[in-house]
């Protein structure tokens, strides 16, 4: 079984091939400082004291 040949590379398509590249790369780069900062925002949570008794038992799930 004979593989059908690509379609020939057009300016079009490199054009649209180069603009979904740069758009993926802002956005994995724009996820990743969300996640930074997210991740600082949990940490600051976290290593503040509570007020009152500490929680020793997590409450209930359900």
């Amino acid at each position: 079984m004979a593989k059908k040949p690509s379609p020939p590379k057009t300016a079009k398509t490199k054009a649209n091939r180069a603009r979904r590249r740069v758009l993926r790369l802002a956005q994995r780069l724009a996820v990743r400082k969300e996640r930074a900062e997210r991740s600082e925002r949990h940490a600051a949570v976290d290593s503040t004291p509570r007020a009152g008794m500490p929680r020793t038992r997590r409450a209930s799930r359900r």
